[in-house]
């Protein structure tokens, strides 16, 4: 059988690897990192950033916000701070639903 072509995915990626990417500066990506808690990529024992796909698609999430869609640093803090609070909204919801139920089939034993 003939070897087949694929493309290698990593699991993490460097700070340059995304910068070149992205095309944005590593300058700036720092700068995101600080003023952005759902941006917290993983770090090595040297220190050295890891970041994964979910942190890239956040990037490219804040670059959006920021260029496209004129939001500022503090407009784009708040839209991630709202998505996360609805996100665990819902969590809690699903989990007291569980709850429920695990209640009524405790009962039905």
């Amino acid at each position: 059988m003939p070897y087949k072509e694929r493309e290698i995915k990593k699991k993490y990626y460097s700070i340059g690897e995304v910068s070149d990417q992205l095309n944005l500066n590593t300058s700036l990506i720092r700068y995101w990192e600080s003023e952005f808690e759902v941006l917290n990529p993983k770090k090595n024992k040297k220190g050295l950033r890891k970041y994964k796909d979910k942190d890239i698609e956040t990037l490219k999430k804040i670059h959006s916000l920021l260029k496209n869609d004129g939001f500022t640093i503090e407009g784009a803090k708040k839209h991630f701070k709202s998505k996360v609070l609805n996100e665990e909204n819902k969590i809690i919801s699903e989990l007291e639903s569980i709850k429920k139920k695990l209640i009524e089939l405790k009962t039905k034993i």
